[in-house]
């Protein structure tokens, strides 16, 4: 007896329309703004004339042209300490990096607003405390 011939679903077509995750972008439309941290900040200092870029990404990019003997000669500038591992230098210099860009996007603290509450209400809101 012959077997029958059996259509298969295709699901291919299906996983073909997925987006990647890492292709989505999500905006909150809330403006950033930050609050200066620093007197250079203050007087205008962008943070670029330390690493002349505030971007992860082209600064890793930057590291990774440069041979052993500039690495090392960037981390004296910078102030970090230039070790024989190329390695853990980078990763210092990617570290000290992130704390400064950190450094210069310092979120403003949000206000309280000041809501004037019955007793009632602050006595029922105290409960799970």
């Amino acid at each position: 007896m012959p077997r029958k011939k059996v259509k298969k679903s295709t699901k291919a077509t299906a996983s073909k329309k997925r987006v990647k995750l890492e292709d989505l972008s999500q905006a909150h439309g809330k403006e950033e703004k930050f609050r200066p941290t620093t007197l250079d900040q203050i007087w205008g200092d962008t943070g670029l004339s330390k690493y002349s870029t505030l971007e992860e990404s082209e600064y890793e990019g930057s590291l990774d042209e440069m041979n052993k003997s500039d690495l090392q000669t960037h981390a004296t500038q910078v102030g970090i300490i230039p070790v024989d591992n190329r390695d853990m230098l980078t990763q210092r210099l990617v570290r000290e990096f992130r704390n400064h860009v950190n450094s210069f996007r310092a979120p403003q603290e949000r206000k309280q607003a000041n809501r004037n509450m019955s007793k009632e209400v602050s006595r029922i809101l105290a409960e799970g405390r």
